[in-house]
């Protein structure tokens, strides 16, 4: 009757399929060195995460006054080409009245006196 009461709980051609405590190791897969590049002669991630180093510290100790000379600084710290006058400067902003004639309040780390 043991026969006939398994027959009932397991479906017919299906075993018991659950594993307790087997001692088989787990697979592990081989640590690449970096991941592949994208194209061949590509620039791996570990060189392009950094960041272009500054042309040139921008000097925070430079106080602007009316009627200074100053260069627009981009990103970075790189020169734009832009260059103005001070009409007006407090300790955080300036009023520039850039060569082209227009006129902008600019933040003062992005000024450079020249």
């Amino acid at each position: 009757m043991n026969s006939r009461a398994e027959a009932i709980l397991r479906p017919r051609g299906k075993e018991n399929t659950m594993t307790h405590g087997t001692n088989k190791p787990t697979p592990t897969l081989r640590r690449a060195p970096q991941p592949p590049l994208l194209y061949a002669g590509a620039v791996p991630d570990s060189d392009r995460a950094k960041k272009p180093p500054l042309t040139e510290p921008s000097a925070t100790d430079q106080e602007l006054n009316p009627g200074d000379r100053v260069e627009g600084l981009g990103d970075f710290g790189k020169p734009t080409g832009e260059f103005g006058t001070v009409q007006q400067a407090n300790e955080d902003d300036a009023v520039v009245k850039w060569d082209d004639d227009s006129c902008m309040r600019v933040h003062q780390p992005s000024l450079k006196k020249v």
